[in-house]
């Protein structure tokens, strides 16, 4: 059990350090200093495959980084804000094949040959952040996150602020130099 007990450390230390893998995604020539206020596009929320809970957790980050950009939420908006939601698994095999110190199972223990594979499974979700034209109802831009999901109510607060944070970051656009 001695010789688990630091593989289990590094796995967590490694699993808590994944970032937040973002992309974006534009309608080039588009004036994004004209948009300053908006809604939420219900249709595209209600049809979101998550908890409720989820979703109020990702609503109210968003609301929290919009305001922070600046802009305002209104009855009469310029933007409309949809998201979409999906999970997959991902697989991390870890070889351990050949001699020196490792981390591992397999024949030899904890040190000296290390023969063998480490799999470990964690499921990511994908965040999709949709920003609508709201007068001509085009999309305009998309933010993508994606990262290993939490358990824990507290921890999905933290995880669903820190990926909506770092998707909105890429909004606005900034044109290339």
């Amino acid at each position: 059990m001695k010789k688990l007990l630091p593989f289990i450390a590094m796995m967590v230390i490694l699993v808590g350090c994944q970032s937040v893998r973002v992309s974006q995604d534009y309608a080039i020539g588009t004036d994004f200093s004209q948009y300053k206020t908006y809604a939420y596009f219900k249709q595209g929320i209600d049809e979101a495959e998550i908890s409720e809970l989820d979703k109020k957790r990702i609503l109210r980050a968003i609301d929290n980084e919009m305001s922070a950009k600046g802009f305002i939420k209104s009855e009469n908006p310029d933007l409309m804000v949809s998201i979409f939601t999906d999970s997959k698994e991902r697989v991390d095999v870890f070889n351990n094949w050949g001699w020196g110190a490792g981390w591992g199972w397999g024949w030899g223990g904890f040190w000296g040959p290390g023969w063998g594979n480490n799999v470990s499974r964690t499921t990511e979700g994908i965040l999709y952040i949709d920003l609508i034209d709201a007068k001509n109802k085009e999309l305009i831009w998309q933010g993508i996150g994606q990262a290993s999901l939490r358990t824990t109510p507290e921890a999905k607060v933290e995880r669903t602020n820190e990926i909506v944070q770092q998707i909105l970051e890429q909004f606005p656009p900034q044109p290339n130099r």
